[in-house]
């Protein structure tokens, strides 16, 4: 199992930016995602890096959102701009196609 620490989120105002951290507890060589869960919604697929660094974003976050890794630092990032308050949500990554242990994800707000 591969430990997942998501840090960066908080308080934005609309049309700020973020960058989400994602630390692994060691390498991961497979693809990384970010996914983001709102109140009372399901959890959803935000961005994808594959370990050669071939990216794919959900249609909501295309041209705002970039999804970036340092395998060097086990670490994948998430660069959020134009933030708009339908982004608000808890944002968690994790392993693809086997997923490890859910992490305790970081909340971001973005306020109107």
């Amino acid at each position: 199992q591969v430990q997942l620490v998501e840090s960066g989120g908080g308080l934005v105002q609309a049309g700020g930016s973020l960058r989400l951290s994602c630390a692994a507890s060691r390498s991961v060589f497979s693809i990384m995602n970010w996914y983001r869960q709102a109140p009372g919604k399901q959890r959803e697929f935000v961005a994808g890096i594959s370990s050669g660094g071939g990216t794919n974003y959900a249609d909501s976050v295309k041209g705002r959102f970039t999804i970036s890794r340092d395998n060097a630092k086990n670490t994948v990032y998430l660069q959020m701009n134009s933030l708009k308050p339908e982004d608000t949500a808890v944002y968690y990554c994790n392993t693809s196609p086997r997923p490890q242990t859910w992490g305790q994800g970081t909340q971001v707000t973005v306020s109107s």
